[in-house]
């Protein structure tokens, strides 16, 4: 089952369920899948380009989270907290820290990497591997601990 059938079934689950706060996630992300099928010219969104886009709206979701607990705007906080939960129901499992460290060991390893001067290139193969699984600040962390 295709990412936008399956958000049409929740969808209408939902509608059938009035939970309003689940709905408007979803409606949002089949919103953001057709947006850009269109920007891209296809009918239909290859997994990988999918996972781009629920990754941006959960970053999106993510950083706004930042932003008002910032501020102190505790009402919004748990909104954007709920639609957290709701786009990372779409995506893929995330992976733990320590696989994501062993899979950072791997690349560098891959790619002889010996120095900070080598983390475009360790980024550059590493980022195929966990995209969407994990957290791309995450990573740059581990591989900058790495490399020192």
């Amino acid at each position: 089952m295709s990412l936008l059938e399956r958000l049409n079934n929740d969808m209408k689950q939902a509608m059938k369920n009035k939970e309003k706060d689940k709905l408007s996630v979803i409606r949002m992300l089949k919103a953001a899948l057709q947006n850009e099928a269109i920007k891209l010219g296809n009918k239909e969104l290859t997994e990988d380009e999918e996972l781009t886009v629920l990754s941006r709206e959960s970053k999106q979701r993510k950083d706004s989270l930042q932003e008002f607990s910032n501020a102190g705007r505790d009402d919004l906080v748990e909104k954007i907290r709920t639609e957290i939960k709701y786009v990372e129901l779409y995506m893929p499992q995330q992976l733990t820290e320590e696989e994501v460290t062993n899979i950072v060991k791997e690349t560098i390893e891959a790619v002889g990497a010996k120095s900070k001067a080598d983390m475009g290139k360790v980024m550059g193969a590493l980022m195929p591997k966990v995209k969407g699984k994990a957290d791309g600040a995450l990573v740059n962390k581990l591989v900058q601990q790495h490399l020192s």
